[in-house]
């Protein structure tokens, strides 16, 4: 129809809804791309440390386990000295806090904040990058009572960083529970809760003036627990689901097929209700627990090595949420330890990829999805023995494995690592998962007429390492033998100083079993007659060791391990690189530093 033709209220209608549509394609741009400009320029998943931990290791000893494990990014729940000095120099890229406690006096004076400024940031940057300060922990919903103080707090520490200009490399925020948002589904009429109306309003208008995000700690499993049968578990543990279980947000007709997008897309809405659409979500919270008590029975190793693999897949593909396809959150795996020290319950404690001695507490599988995590273990699967299987049936097929099926049963001989318990499921098990692996894996060969099953959970237990285990532990040995060879020299130096205290003028000479790195081999000594077998990457620490303590009564190397290096590598030794015995003759004389 020809536009000469229209009456003319109605040429001006068409051109304002056009314009109108246009502006507000523009306006949606301009957004993106305001909140594109707050994020690294890839998103990354990063981990969170809690220190409620007993025997916590080292500062040192910890941010060796960080770049061993390749994390990029972390976030501190205070802003511990000795952390940001072992950070130095290291690139990993840190978020230091305020805590709780202190936003009265920092919140209440602006010298307070200058010098927590002076003393945490400028002390430590650029040579550590911290790159955000998270001021307080869910303020709103722990301490409401010094909410008032939370804006305020955070204008002196950013006027602070003006101070130091520093204001453009370091941003500041605050981490809020999932609970400030009502209604969080169907995310289009989530809103925050309007008691803290007088807090949001202008914490919101300082994140969008400084460029800072909108950190948010969303659990899933905390959503699943509060709407059982509501909520179906695939869908919180980010599992393909079938259209019919789809999510959709009948207002938008957006389908969510995982809890997490349409909690951070609450969050979206929630702003979008102030009238603020240029403020990214952090997660700066997000994980499952691997252990509960009997009210919590989907806290197992299997759902949080699930959710958390899968989610950090799906912040790596970049896939975006349903609202916001083109823009990825990136999150803060909770935790990196299991925190022992925590109160109940008993998930409190359990939330760590790792125990405090950096034992995995489960592998996690994220291969391919970039490089957080270097204990990767995708495809990493073992077979063992299905439940409810009876003896005579396990026992032929034990016969079959350790037979014709030429397994490796040598661990489950008697004396052997692995023959206790002596019981025909466990000997069947490490028998099946050694013909499984020595398959390759292979379809079929996890089986054994029905009575097997394959796992992703490791059966190793104690000094009983699956073969399973073995071919994926090869990979720690190189953060292993650099780590070593750094503490025998030290060892070493010790030794000579000892030696000299003592005024013995000679050092034993030292016979080369093993190959060393030249630099180290140098500088260590071992005496004539003690011979060891094991694996090259760690016979270097043994020649040290031996030569340091002498010592003739040791049957394997925890005890050796655990006089002589850092907590945390004498699992990494013990059981995930070392399988070593040793003689020491009985006429070389022990040795005891004075």
């Amino acid at each position: 129809m020809a536009l000469s033709k229209l009456p003319l209220s109605t040429i001006f209608f068409l051109l304002y809804t056009s314009l109108f549509t246009i502006s507000q394609a523009l306006s949606s741009k301009i957004a993106v791309a305001q909140i594109k400009d707050q994020q690294d320029n890839e998103p990354f998943v990063g981990i969170n440390i809690g220190v409620d931990v007993s025997n916590l290791m080292s500062a040192t000893e910890l941010v060796s386990l960080l770049q061993f494990q390749k994390v990029t990014h972390i976030r501190l729940y205070d802003a511990d000295p000795d952390m940001l000095k072992a950070l130095a120099k290291t690139k990993i890229r840190v978020i230091i806090s305020v805590p709780n406690n202190q936003l009265l006096a920092i919140g209440s004076s602006n010298a307070t904040a200058a010098s927590w400024i002076g003393k945490n940031v400028v002390a430590y940057y650029p040579q550590t990058v911290i790159t955000a300060i998270a001021v307080g922990d869910e303020v709103l919903t722990t301490v409401p009572s010094s909410a008032p103080l939370l804006v305020p707090a955070m204008e002196s520490l950013y006027s602070a960083l003006v101070a130091a200009n520093l204001h453009n490399q370091i941003k500041i925020s605050t981490p809020h529970s999932a609970s400030i948002i009502l209604d969080p589904f169907p995310p289009s009429q989530a809103f925050f809760n309007q008691s803290w109306s007088s807090v949001m309003q202008p914490l919101l208008q300082f994140l969008s003036k400084t460029g800072s995000p909108l950190m948010m700690n969303l659990y899933p499993y905390y959503v699943f627990m509060q709407n059982k049968g509501v909520v179906p578990l695939e869908n919180s543990l980010f599992k393909p689901l079938t259209p019919s279980k789809e999510m959709v947000d009948p207002n938008t007709l957006l389908h969510y097929t995982n809890v997490l997008d349409a909690m951070v897309d609450a969050a979206y809405y929630s702003m979008k209700n102030f009238n603020f659409t240029d403020v990214v979500v952090l997660v700066t919270e997000s994980g499952w627990p691997s252990k509960g008590d009997s009210k919590e029975p989907y806290a197992t190793i299997d759902n949080a090595d699930t959710y958390n693999s899968n989610m950090i897949k799906h912040v790596l593909d970049q896939s975006g949420t349903p609202l916001h396809p083109e823009i990825t959150s990136s999150v803060y795996l909770y935790e990196l330890f299991n925190e022992d020290l925590r109160s109940p319950p008993v998930s409190e404690a359990n939330w760590g990829l790792f125990y405090a001695n950096a034992t995995p507490v489960y592998l996690l599988h994220v291969s391919g999805s970039g490089t957080f995590l270097a204990n990767d273990t995708t495809n990493q699967t073992y077979c063992i023995v299905m439940d409810g299987v009876d003896s005579k049936t396990l026992q032929a097929a034990l016969d079959w494995a350790c037979g014709p099926g030429q397994a490796n049963c040598s661990e489950i001989q008697p004396g052997e690592n692995c023959y206790q318990p002596n019981n025909v499921k466990n000997h069947a098990s490490y028998a099946f998962d050694s013909y499984y692996q020595k398959e390759g894996r292979a379809a079929g060969s996890c089986d054994f007429k029905g009575v097997a099953m394959i796992t992703t959970t490791d059966p190793s237990h104690g000094s009983c390492i699956f073969p399973g285990r073995d071919q994926k532990s090869q990979a720690l040995c190189p953060f292993v033998k650099s780590t070593l060879n750094h503490a025998a020299v030290r060892n070493h130096d010790l030794r000579r100083k000892d030696l000299e205290k003592d005024k013995v003028s000679t050092i034993p000479k030292r016979k080369t079993i093993f190959n060393l790195e030249p630099a180290a081999s140098k500088k260590v000594f071992r005496s004539k007659g003690r011979e060891f077998s094991g694996k090259p990457d760690c016979g270097k620490f043994l020649n040290d060791a031996v030569q340091k303590m002498g010592s003739q009564d040791f049957k394997d190397c925890d005890n050796l391990i655990e006089r002589s290096i850092p907590h945390f590598l004498v699992n990494l030794l013990s059981q995930q690189c070392l399988s070593l015995s040793f003689l020491i003759p009985q006429d070389v004389k022990p040795y005891s530093p004075s």
